[in-house]
């Protein structure tokens, strides 16, 4: 991203001349409070929000192109999903969008289901399943045409500690085996524990970036949170 800016008709900025490079392979963090510019700024890598200024590219491609978006895999904060198809189905038509044949789309989708857990429900529909199915389903279906970079936008909000594990230890063997993760959370602790980098948001802007242990010592606290908390204040008190 360079000089990505985005400011809507009523006139607020949510994301403002921002500069960002994700190393290929990273597992990357962006941390920052309701507002931040978060959403807007997965919502521009994604094209679904069109970005006022600057620049976007994607593994070398323009972020509006079809290249560029068979290359991401996103796992929304929001479960929107299809009330009238099973599980099964539902990630068979997804592979569809990307042009992945309906033989090749029901192995995947098989493999997927039977890793995630969810090969019992996969004729159920969606609406059938618990909180914590449903986004695991959400992740299966962000994982059905084996994206480059997934990105995860507050994966584990709502589910017991339990299946925060198994999803830490998914998206951990993802990454290892070179999937690029962009994770946004409000749980400091996963962040902490799964990003190699971090950058923290403020009102559309980046105020600090380093991997967990060069933010601590940079501010001499002992864990992401105090580093949170004392770059909040820094922004607020200037």
């Amino acid at each position: 991203m360079r000089g990505l800016r985005k400011t809507y008709a009523d006139g607020f900025t949510a994301v403002d001349d921002l500069d960002l490079e994700i190393p290929d392979g990273a597992f990357f963090g962006l941390l920052g409070p309701n507002g931040a510019g978060k959403t807007t700024l997965i919502g521009s890598v994604c094209n679904i929000v069109r970005p006022t200024a600057g620049t976007l590219t994607v593994f070398g491609h323009d972020h509006r192109t079809r290249e560029a978006r068979s290359l991401i895999g996103l796992a929304e904060q929001e479960i929107n999903v299809d009330r009238f198809l099973s599980i099964r189905q539902m990630l068979i038509y997804h592979a569809g969008y990307h042009g992945i044949g309906r033989r090749t789309a029901r192995r995947r989708a098989d493999e997927l289901l039977g890793l995630l857990r969810l090969d019992r429900k996969a004729d159920s529909r969606a609406y059938e399943l618990s909180g914590g199915m449903q986004r695991r389903l959400i992740l299966a279906r962000a994982l059905m045409h084996r994206p480059r970079l997934l990105i995860l936008d507050e994966p584990t909000a709502g589910v017991d500690v339990e299946l925060r594990a198994e999803i830490w230890r998914l998206v951990k063997r993802l990454n290892a085996a070179g999937t690029t993760i962009l994770l946004t959370t409000h749980y400091l602790e996963e962040a902490e524990t799964l990003c190699d980098q971090i950058a923290l948001l403020r009102a559309g802007r980046i105020v600090d970036r380093g991997s967990s242990n060069a933010l601590r010592e940079r501010y001499g606290v002992r864990d992401i949170s105090e580093v949170y908390s004392r770059v909040l204040s820094v922004e607020v008190d200037s």
